[in-house]
């Protein structure tokens, strides 16, 4: 009797020990393939699958190989997971790529699978002219005082605490700039009989003009805080984008512009933006939106003018 009990006893701890061997084994395959899944997918070209189901494939063959790799190599998961987590601490201490980067990363990726933004590659038109390019680029004047003043002003006004010590934070004050023009700007024609580009010095006084005049204003502004603006015409329209980098910088800046900067704005609404033909992103800064990335007018694009 007390053998059979002793024998059910070893058996229901060996039953123990292999259940919280296993929950301890998924939880370790879990912060194992987290990580690793951001680092494949940065590197990885964009598929453009529908409902990010390119994501959530490369996802789960990593965790299918991160299973396997658990399973016969079981005596090498806890050095290797020690090893996770003493390289995330000392970079948490030594303010490099930490658990917070680690987290954050993570969650800019879900907001990346939950909230749609729409690419759209674009090849640099054949032109060797841009049309007005002289006049345009003289009344980009961005090293005007009154310029400078005005997107000091503007980012002082937007996002102010936000800014602070943000690895985003020359983005951020675009989008403060974006945000100061676009919520004042009013749309006024030109003369029928030609077209005036005003300098940028000029729109600021009244926040009104055409679109040649808002895209001005917008690539001078941006320019006077050391973004990277560029203009976009199409057969009938032109508009300012910004460059904010390579798509992992894309899932970071969709997370700004949804959760902390324009959520209001870009609530149940798709990010717009174009890739180069370097793999760079540009997102949309037109007025046809309130926030960035708003949606394209659906015209030819003829010429690309980077300032």
């Amino acid at each position: 009797m007390t053998s059979n009990k002793y024998s059910k006893n070893k058996e229901k701890h060996k039953s123990w020990e292999k259940g919280l061997t296993t929950i301890i084994t998924f939880l370790i395959n879990v912060l194992m393939t987290i990580p690793t899944f951001i680092y494949i997918y940065r590197i990885l070209p964009d598929w453009h699958w529908p409902y990010e189901l390119d994501m959530i494939v490369i996802y789960l063959t990593i965790f299918a190989a991160m299973h396997l790799i658990l399973k016969f190599l079981n005596a090498l998961v806890l050095p290797f997971f020690v090893l996770s987590i003493a390289f995330l601490t000392y970079g948490t201490i030594r303010h490099e790529y930490g658990f917070k980067s680690l987290y954050k990363d993570y969650e800019a990726m879900i907001y990346t699978m939950a909230y749609k933004h729409v690419s759209v590659k674009i090849i640099f038109p054949t032109l060797k002219t841009f049309p007005n390019e002289k006049a345009i680029r003289k009344a980009i004047d961005f090293q005007s005082p009154i310029v400078r003043d005005f997107a000091h002003y503007a980012i002082n006004e937007h996002f102010k605490d936000i800014q602070k010590n943000h690895p985003y934070r020359q983005t951020i004050q675009c989008f403060s700039i974006f945000k100061e023009i676009n919520s004042k700007w009013n749309y006024v024609n030109d003369p029928k009989s030609r077209d005036y580009f005003a300098k940028a010095s000029e729109s600021i006084k009244f926040l009104s003009g055409d679109c040649d005049d808002h895209s001005i204003l917008m690539a001078a502004c941006i320019k006077a805080v050391g973004g990277k603006p560029r203009l976009i015409l199409t057969t009938g329209h032109l508009y300012p984008e910004l460059f904010i980098g390579d798509k992992n910088d894309l899932e970071h800046i969709n997370l700004l512009i949804r959760k902390d900067l324009f959520a209001e704005a870009s609530n149940k609404k798709r990010i717009n933006y174009h890739i180069d033909t370097d793999g760079k992103v540009w997102i949309n800064l037109d007025y046809t939106d309130s926030h960035p990335g708003g949606a394209f007018l659906n015209e030819k694009v003829i010429g690309i003018l980077v300032l």
